[in-house]
Formats: C-alpha cells, structure tokens, sequence
C-alpha cells in the first residue's frame, strides 16, 4: 500500500506501484525523462473525474 500524505495542498505518494500493462506501454513510448511529468498529470487528470464523488 502506497504512503500518501496531502501537505498543504499538495498529494506526497510514497512506494506507490501501479500495475497496468497499457498504461506502462502507452508511458513507454515517451522519453523517460518525462515520465514524472506525464505521470502526475494522469493523477490529476483521474483524480479531477472523481470530484465530488466523496460526497456521494
């Protein structure tokens, strides 16, 4: 199980593994210097579908 802390706004994850073949294939085919960047607005992106879902 991942760390995750949210400090002052921001979303820390710590040992965070996710397992899924296409999305490692689909980040592959970028060069890996950007895959922190790509990878952080994938979460953003997700994490922006489940606004409000919280409540529900």
């Amino acid at each position: 199980m991942a760390d995750v802390k949210i400090e002052d706004g921001i979303i820390r994850i710590k040992e965070l593994d996710i397992q899924d073949a296409k999305s490692s294939k689909v980040l592959a085919e970028y060069p890996e210097a950007r895959w922190p960047e790509i990878t952080r607005r994938a979460l953003k992106i997700g994490l922006g579908y489940l606004q409000g879902g919280a409540d529900s």
